[in-house]
């Protein structure tokens, strides 16, 4: 471990930054993932029952193998990651420097990973591929999934992950799982949305963090693209095709276990323009000793309230006619029909649905994302 729990953070940010002291996770995380988390952590004796699976997870193997094969961070070995991490441990308040080691890997990746205490690890494929400040949200990233607790649910997914698979041949044995892990996989994508925003308090620059995320998507060729094109693709990505495309998106993003790279930036950016991100970096933001004060159901209403802003806002085809049905604009089946046929252009209805939905059609290429990623990550 680099660091003790009693050892001071004597690194300060190379250039100044504001510092959070006592800041809630609650803070920066998604409405989804927040309400998530505070209802796991009301569960009487939760923590206790996970950490009795502890044997029957592959943490201990994990710690040996990254200690044995993989690079430990410190003072006498990448030096500059050493000071990245405990500056973000410094600027986000969080007293045990969690230990971090670099893997030989040219994939870039990042995760979080422990029931017991969070351990991060970085490839090289991604710490070659970043530039400083870019780095510096990376770790930032890492350091927020490790205050959320999150490193304890992504432990268990990636557990789960590798259950499923090994318990395939079992008829309906894999079923159950499954659904398990399709539901965390969900919970998963939005505590990704939740670090990215630690990962900008940490860094405090919006650009780097864009930078970042367009060079993990395009690689290290950074005079050769533009963040507002690469955010221009985000927009075209929501709002373009029709209902098979909107129905194409569900199923890609499904196995995942991260958000789209371009969605990743325009749901930053959009969190980085809100009052609320304003209100953190004034100072004023939610205290960590008053989270055993939280309600589970105002979490829940926010994230309900969330999810309902979002389709209210959408630009996809088929989050705008759901919109269109819970504000009781039409009839369903025929409304899917129209929509499905290419039928729904000009005729009947109020006039406002026709027009947009076959103006623009989408001409990027489908995503070549070929299925789930390795839990963790910023970057990645």
């Amino acid at each position: 471990m680099t660091e003790s729990s009693h050892e001071s953070h004597e690194n300060v940010p190379s250039r100044q930054r504001r510092r959070f002291p006592g800041i809630s996770s609650r803070a920066y995380e998604h409405p989804a993932d927040r309400s998530a988390l505070v209802a796991l952590r009301k569960l009487t004796g939760f923590d206790t029952v996970f950490k009795a699976l502890s044997g029957l997870l592959p943490e201990r193997s994990l710690r040996l193998l990254f200690l044995s094969d993989s690079v430990r961070v410190s003072d006498a070995q990448f030096t500059h990651l050493n000071s990245m991490l405990r500056d973000a441990c410094y600027i986000l308040d969080l007293e045990k420097v969690p230990p971090m080691y670099v893997n030989q890997d040219p994939q870039p990746n990042a995760m979080c990973i422990g029931l017991d205490e969070p351990i991060i690890v970085v490839t090289t494929g991604l710490v070659e591929l970043l530039d400083e400040e870019e780095m510096r949200a990376v770790v930032g990233h890492e350091v927020g999934h490790a205050l959320s607790g999150h490193a304890v649910y992504r432990t268990i997914l990636l557990f789960l992950t590798n259950l499923a698979l090994k318990v395939a041949w079992i008829p309906l044995g894999n079923v159950a799982i499954m659904a398990i892990v399709t539901a965390l996989r969900e919970w998963f994508r939005k505590s990704e949305l939740s670090a990215d925003r630690a990962g900008l308090l940490v860094g405090q620059d919006l650009r780097a963090s864009m930078r970042g995320l367009m060079k993990i998507a395009g690689g290290n060729h950074l005079h050769e693209m533009n963040v507002d094109a690469f955010l221009a693709q985000a927009d075209e990505y929501e709002k373009g095709g029709d209902l098979r495309d909107s129905v194409l998106k569900i199923l890609n993003v499904l196995p995942r276990s991260h958000p789209f790279t371009t969605v990743r930036a325009a749901e930053l950016k959009k969190w980085s323009e809100t009052r609320d991100y304003q209100r953190i970096m004034d100072g004023h933001y939610p205290r960590r000793d008053e989270d055993k004060d939280t309600s589970v159901t105002d979490a829940f209403k926010e994230s309900a309230s969330h999810y309902a802003d979002s389709v209210r806002g959408s630009k996809d085809p088929l989050m705008k006619l759901v919109g269109d049905i819970a504000g009781g604009a039409g009839d369903l089946g025929g409304k899917l029909r129209d929509k499905f046929t290419g039928q729904g252009g000009g005729g009947g209805g109020t006039g406002k649905g026709g027009a947009t939905d076959g103006s623009q059609e989408s001409t990027s290429p489908e995503d070549p994302e070929q299925g789930p990623q390795e839990p963790g990550s910023a970057g990645s």
